[in-house]
């Protein structure tokens, strides 16, 4: 079921900054420059948005866990862009071992690709999510009837292989525009960005990834690594399968308890 689409504050300001623009270029056809150099302004204060993925000006966006999961001493796991048939199997035991559930924000294609470790993933407790059908770089180009075509494909693959029916989206590479909002509100999806990310796709040294990582952690931390592109260490091992021990050890010891984000939700 769809839920209410809300506009937040930046996105009823533009709309008035844009009537009142027409409206005051109309009486005054000399005002024409201060209106078009106002409505430039706003565009570009909405771009910087949508370039900002942790960002909550343009709708609902998760950063962090809700307070009360905070309270309970719970953080979440997130991991992009997969599944991939080398590491993901990897990722899921090294979690089965911590007795621990992550979030799987997956890629549509990629699912239909490897459908049986797409649904390993829900076999052993952990949530997949949706993280578009293609993951183009150009998501953020696109108008709404594009971006609602993507989601919704990518919903459709996940329900039809995996058998659930993910709750959060998060957009490729975390950037998106203003029509992601109502897209998401449509399809009652929640955004849901992260509060620190490892950059662990381009970045091999596993020591310097988990210190990012730690730096600060805290209950209600969400926390960004990949299975799929993720970066080697100059022996070619995935930076995820070297990071992973080191940081479930450091939440146990920590009495962090890493949860889905459904779960969190709860």
């Amino acid at each position: 079921m769809p839920r209410p689409w809300k506009p937040g504050p930046l996105i009823h300001a533009s709309a008035a900054l844009h009537a009142a623009a027409a409206t005051g270029a109309m009486l005054r056809p000399e005002a024409w420059p201060w209106a078009l150099a106002a409505i430039a302004a706003n565009h570009g204060v909405i771009t910087a948005a949508g370039l900002l993925p942790r960002c909550q000006l343009l709708g609902p966006n998760w950063t962090r866990l809700p307070d009360s999961a905070a309270a309970r001493g719970e953080i979440a796991i997130t991991i992009d862009d997969g599944p991939d048939p080398d590491v993901t199997p990897r990722v899921l035991d090294l979690l089965d071992r911590h007795t621990v559930r992550a979030t799987f924000f997956v890629i549509g294609d990629a699912v239909r690709r490897h459908p049986a470790i797409s649904r390993e993933i829900v076999a052993r407790g952990h949530a997949v999510e949706n993280h578009s059908q293609r993951h183009l770089k150009t998501f953020s180009l696109h108008g709404p009837h594009w971006l609602e075509a993507e989601i919704t494909a990518a919903q459709r693959t996940i329900e039809d292989i995996c058998g659930v029916t993910p709750c959060f989206f998060r957009a490729p590479a975390g950037l998106r525009n203003p029509f992601l909002e109502p897209a998401l509100a449509k399809l009652d999806l929640q955004l849901a960005a992260w509060t620190r990310r490892a950059y662990d796709t381009r970045n091999g040294n596993p020591q310097s990834v988990t210190a990012r990582l730690l730096d600060g952690l805290r209950g209600g931390d969400i926390l960004l690594l990949h299975d799929a592109n993720a970066a080697r260490d100059d022996r070619g091992v995935p930076v995820i399968l070297q990071v992973l021990p080191q940081l479930l050890a450091t939440c146990a010891d920590a009495r962090l308890k890493p949860v889905t984000l459904t779960a969190a939700r709860a």
